[in-house]
């Protein structure tokens, strides 16, 4: 899969922008194109969505951004061209905050999210989304890297309240092979 694409923005439409590398244009769509602006080279964090008949790309200014795409299109009933326009509005943080305290006339306020899927959301969301600085998300990623290094989640769970969470991740793995490799 494609996880970023760096180059220049040919143009800009109002559901997607064209960037251009290497001689070829990827059309890719995006929550807001207008945040990108003409000639301009950027790096755009990818999705890559492969149907059997059709390969859509989607594309995010933000780690962060592609993160929270990738849960929302996770929940029941809810595919890309639901979760775009709930991340448009511009705040990763409010859209967070909003699915926290269960705010359903939120969620419903985006195009074809209803109760019964602003419900769903909030089902299965809510409480996955805390942010970096406030820690189990830190924690949630460190076991992942740990795991992609080949350890076993018993071994990486014990030593779990050992790493200081207000470290940079970078810091966290180094601390927490210290402690499995002893």
């Amino acid at each position: 899969m494609i996880d970023f694409i760096q180059g220049i923005i040919e143009y800009i439409n109002s559901d997607h922008i064209v960037i251009s590398t290497n001689g070829i244009g990827f059309k890719i769509f995006t929550p807001n194109p207008y945040v990108f602006k003409e000639k301009e080279e950027t790096k755009i964090f990818l999705y890559n969505q492969i149907k059997e008949d059709e390969y859509n790309l989607f594309g995010f200014k933000l780690i962060e951004e592609r993160e929270l795409f990738l849960k929302l299109i996770n929940v029941k009933g809810l595919g890309p061209k639901i979760a775009l326009p709930i991340l448009a509005s511009g705040s990763i943080e409010g859209v967070k905050y909003d699915i926290e305290r269960e705010n359903i006339l939120y969620l419903q306020k985006f195009p074809k999210v209803g109760e019964k899927l602003a419900r769903q959301i909030i089902l299965d969301l809510k409480g996955k989304l805390v942010s970096k600085q406030e820690g189990p998300v830190i924690n949630e990623e460190l076991v992942e890297v740990l795991t992609s290094l080949g350890y076993k989640k018993p071994d990486i769970t014990k030593i779990l309240k050992e790493v200081n969470s207000s470290l940079p991740i970078e810091e966290q793995v180094k601390q927490a092979l210290k402690l499995l490799i002893r």
